[in-house]
């Protein structure tokens, strides 16, 4: 990762409390970004916050439901009122929804869609005449390898919101390459928090995933992750538009 490749940048990076999403906006804010992060619950945000704060970074937070417009609203209204604009947006909040397709509930279905990529579109056209007006910017969307598996038992809801999320990326790659908006996904594979709790309640398990990984360890959240995103957003990838990064260690040639 390259020290100030992002700064004068500012980033905002929805569930960015936790797990994939702190560590790319540690990271974001390691190159340079003023970081903004949202999500459901004040107190992981807050910790985000703090530990780019002493690390010498800027960054704010807000309590987001990113299924509800105001919320988004609101979101943005604080990013440009502390920050003076976005620059780069990172789609990263989503709901997991469990379940075959005869048993998943309809209202987990609804609430799915609704918390993926139908709150990943509004926050791109939000952020699209704000990037516009700086003279362009940079957006990932967090997608999964479960779009692309072929077995994807119990997650099938899952797997098609990804897969969604990823024709978004597509799409507005293509409509917002004129504006200097360039548009990328990535599929990442990580320690977070739910995944060691599988690793302790499931050791054999969790031991034959990171034997199937061709690097032989599961990534981590900012080093493997988040500066992976930030090479995406930086001038560095100023030709890169419209693709999906496989950020799991091999997995995905192996699909």
């Amino acid at each position: 990762m390259t020290v100030g490749a992002l700064d004068g940048r500012v980033a905002i990076v929805t569930g960015g409390g936790r797990g994939v999403g702190r560590g790319i906006a540690l990271a974001l804010a390691g190159a340079g970004a003023a970081v903004v992060v949202c999500g459901r619950t004040a107190e992981p945000l807050d910790e985000t916050v703090r530990e780019v704060e002493a690390r010498g970074g800027r960054a704010a937070s807000i309590v987001t439901d990113v299924t509800a417009t105001d919320d988004v609203d609101a979101c943005l209204a604080l990013t440009v009122d502390r920050f003076g604009g976005v620059d780069i947006l990172v789609n990263n909040a989503t709901l997991v929804p469990h379940g075959s397709l005869l048993e998943i509930s309809e209202q987990l279905v609804n609430d799915a869609w609704a918390a993926g990529p139908v709150a990943a579109w509004r926050f791109m056209v939000r952020c699209h005449p704000h990037m516009r007006a700086r003279g362009g910017g940079a957006i990932v969307n967090v997608s999964s390898g479960a779009a692309i598996t072929p077995n994807v038992p119990e997650r099938g809801t899952y797997a098609a919101i990804k897969a969604a999320l990823g024709a978004y990326s597509r799409a507005a790659a293509m409509e917002w390459a004129a504006d200097g908006i360039r548009v990328n996904a990535i599929m990442p594979v990580a320690l977070t928090d739910a995944f060691t709790a599988f690793l302790e309640h499931d050791p054999d398990a969790g031991a034959a995933v990171v034997a199937g990984i061709p690097l032989g360890r599961i990534g981590d959240p900012e080093r493997d992750i988040g500066r992976a995103v930030v090479f995406l957003c930086s001038d560095d990838a100023a030709y890169l538009t419209g693709a999906t990064l496989p950020l799991d260690g091999g997995l995905a040639y192996l699909r």
